[in-house]
């Protein structure tokens, strides 16, 4: 038998671990890491981990306002080597996003180079760009070595990072953020500088003011880009709740040009596309283009250093009012700011409103202050205790001098001058050994007195001295007052808070205001059109007043008998879960002895089975409930398919699963409480179950279970019928609805349930 090694594992060397708590450990360890230490922001500074290091970095390299720029890589290189070992890119990234003038109120870092620009250009390489702190970072910064707040070892323990810096400006509210972590996200906009602070003190001097109160100071988000927010009446809600969504557009201007023509000048882009200018410009040349206005003549980028200038020339004798309504629905020109005021407290997510965030950020500011006049009080109070023993030693300097000359070692003399003890020293005279008996100094004034250079006993150096004592005495009794009153912790707190709002505070950028919602109407002649589809899925387009006309007896060659208009579309649904979408216009119109023209041709589809036609007007005002082969329903509001590609998903579908029907709802079947849903399956059995079980949700999800199946069973159709409905349609066939029991969503079907009918010719 073989003897077995001492490199050999035992049975001792393995763990047993269940795989599943593992995961669920692990899974919730990493969750919460990318919550607290990267994805989210602290209450306290406003800051995010890897933004706070890279300013730490910057404040040890001693790039303060007043210093000369130094090379990013130098910043990005000291802040991945000290405290943020997660790669250059990362950092860099983070560095280049606190210059920008456009994203933030106040820029925590002052670039000098390429940083990017608003049109969405990148920055630079890191080793051709230069940064320094902004004065906004150092108001984050300043006191950070006078243990106002806790130092943490960082990834390697070789250096101490701070937890947090003190932040002596509300810099969340002021520069806004955004981040997603694990199944959460933020996303603050950025507010005025000088609202913000004013706000603050009326939490200090008013600690029971209402949400709705506080918003006569802070009146919104004030983005760097200005713009127009257009719900200002949702903004209370918003802020008493902490999550809402903002609408804001650019701001514009008119202009007359050449040939009778009008230009609408956008100066301000909204926040959302901010690093997206071109973008937004070259939407705006594709709906030109595509010939979605028609009002438009030309669109042109005539932006400089001077500002955003985006210049859209209109044709003669347009309705411009009409053209903007259009613009800010269909275009860049308007968009939506999703608001979450989520960020870490205590080491934990959670979602503040407007005031919640302005009493985190005082109880913060009163934690920092009291530690500062702390420290300051026991700094004054040990250097009073120095300043009155050199003071005190000045006025009996012989006598000290001639303990010194008379002691054999410092120590010797360090105990007269502490304890009085004058054996085995040398004095001129017994009155002199009395009264050396009599000192009683302390150490530390022991120590300073030993250490006492003789130019201290100039006339002028004394004066100092006398000087210093009472500043020290005054600081202390300052201190102390403070300290022991909250009323004047806070009045301090509100001084500064003043001076800050005097230093940073800005002209608001962004309007507020409540409009009402103005649909856009295209200028066009608008035509009435029908679309006739018949087995082989050709399509004949004809006008409304050549079908009126059409003998009855031919529409029964037909599948699909559609009226449309000819600025609509035509929404295509196939059983592989894709939507494609073709212009009415872009079915020629025909004669009725012509073919017509078959669909395939008109968009990319591949081999794929059409199960439903409908125009986008009517899809729009719908709600689609979509059923797969495997069983699985779902509902899905129409608005979601409302996009300008040709050709879009509408369901998540598994590998071999597919679309067998589509049920277009009314407002009044999802409104009614008593629609039933029915299913059918290759097997023949039926199930039935209210409409309401089935749950709306986005077309980018499975959908839940409808039916439960036989392992070879699948389902061939469905429909959804009213309790008045006797008969209901599928497949060409006719069916007993009063007969599909009413079950549960998600059962096995019944047999018995489904009853074909007959009826007459």
């Amino acid at each position: 038998m073989a003897r077995k090694t001492n490199n050999e594992p035992t049975t001792e060397d393995f763990l047993q671990i269940d795989f599943a708590d593992e995961m669920k450990t692990s899974f919730r360890d990493y969750a919460m890491s990318v919550i607290v230490a990267r994805a989210l922001p602290d209450i306290r500074d406003g800051l995010k981990p890897v933004q706070r290091r890279i300013l730490y970095a910057m404040l040890l390299l001693g790039l303060d306002p007043k210093k000369p720029h130094r090379k990013s890589a130098r910043v990005v290189g000291d802040t991945m080597g000290k405290f943020h070992p997660h790669g250059d890119s990362s950092i860099y990234e983070a560095l280049v996003h606190m210059s920008e003038d456009f994203s933030l109120s106040l820029p925590l870092v002052d670039g000098h180079g390429n940083f990017g620009s608003i049109d969405g250009d990148s920055a630079a390489a890191m080793r051709y760009t230069e940064a320094r702190l902004t004065e906004a970072a150092m108001v984050l910064l300043n006191h950070l070595d006078e243990n106002l707040v806790d130092f943490i070892p960082n990834f390697d323990e070789s250096e101490k990072e701070p937890t947090v810096l003190p932040a002596f400006i509300p810099n969340l509210l002021i520069n806004g953020t955004t981040g997603i972590a694990v199944g959460m996200a933020t996303s603050i906009p950025p507010h005025n500088p000088g609202e913000v602070l004013r706000a603050a003190i009326r939490v200090i001097e008013e600690p029971l003011v209402p949400v709705s109160e506080l918003m006569s100071i802070v009146k919104g988000p004030d983005f760097p880009t200005g713009g127009i927010v257009t719900n200002a009446d949702e903004l209370l809600r918003i802020y008493e709740t902490g999550e809402g969504k903002i609408k804001i557009r650019g701001r514009y201007e008119l202009e007359k040009s050449d040939g009778g023509r009008t230009n609408i000048v956008f100066t301000e882009i909204p926040y959302t596309m901010t690093g997206n200018k071109q973008k937004l410009v070259e939407a705006l040349v594709d709906l030109m283009k595509d010939k979605t206005f028609e009002e438009i003549y030309d669109v042109r980028d005539e932006s400089s250093k001077e500002g955003i200038r985006i210049v859209i020339e209109v044709k003669k004798e347009r309705d411009i009012d009409n053209l903007l309504s259009g613009l800010f629905k269909k275009s860049p020109l308007e968009g939506t700011y999703s608001v979450n005021l989520l960020a870490v407290k205590n080491m934990r997510p959670e979602t503040f409103t407007l005031k919640s965030m302005l009493e985190s950020f005082v109880e913060f500011q009163e934690e920092i202050y009291t530690k500062f006049y702390k420290n300051l009080l026991e700094k004054s109070e040990k250097r009073l205790e120095i300043v009155d023993g050199l003071i005190h030693a000045t006025d009996v300097i012989d006598l000290i001098i001639e303990v010194l000359r008379g002691s054999k070692d410092v120590k010797m003399a360090k105990a007269c001058l502490i304890k009085g003890i004058v054996d085995d020293i040398k004095f001129k005279s017994e009155k002199s050994r009395e009264m050396a008996s009599t000192f009683c100094f302390t150490e530390n004034q022991a120590d300073a007195i030993l250490q006492m250079p003789l130019s201290r006993l100039i006339g002028l150096e004394l004066q100092k001295l006398i000087d210093e004592q009472s500043n020290l005495k005054a600081t202390i009794k300052n201190c102390k007052k403070i300290l022991g009153s909250k009323r004047e912790l806070d009045a301090v707190i509100v001084k500064n808070l003043k001076e800050f709002e005097e230093k940073f505070d800005t002209k608001r950028k962004t309007e507020l205001i409540q409009e009402t919602k103005v649909e856009y109407v295209a200028e066009e002649i608008v035509e009435d059109l029908v679309l006739l589809i018949d087995k082989f899925d050709y399509v004949k387009c004809i006008d409304e007043q050549t079908f009126s006309k059409m003998d009855k007896a031919l529409l029964n060659d037909y599948v699909h008998i559609i009226r449309t208009k000819s600025n609509d579309k035509l929404c295509i649904f196939t059983d592989q879960g894709n939507l494609y979408q073709i212009k009415t216009t872009a079915f020629p119109k025909c004669k009725l002895k012509d073919k017509g023209t078959v669909v395939n041709s008109l968009c990319k589809m591949g081999k794929e089975d059409i199960i439903a036609y409908i125009t986008f007007s009517e899809l729009y005002e719908s709600q689609l409930l979509f059923i797969t082969k495997s069983g699985l329903i779902k509902r899905v509001s129409g608005i979601e398919f409302e996009t300008n590609r040709s050709v879009i998903a509408t369901t998540k579908l598994d590998e071999f699963d597919y679309l067998t029907r589509i049920v277009f709802l009314s407002a009044d079947d999802v409104s009614s409480q008593n629609r039933k849903v029915i299913l059918i399956t290759s097997a023949g059995l039926s199930l039935g179950f209210m409409l309401e079980e089935v749950p709306e949700l986005k077309k980018t999800s499975k959908g839940v279970k409808g039916i439960t199946l036989d392992k070879r069973d699948f389902v061939v159709s469905g429909s959804v019928v009213s309790p008045s409905d006797e008969v209901f349609f599928l497949n060409g066939n006719a069916y007993n609805a009063k007969k599909v029991k009413l079950q549960k969503r998600g059962g096995k079907g019944s047999k018995t349930g489904l009853q074909m009918v007959m009826l007459p010719d």
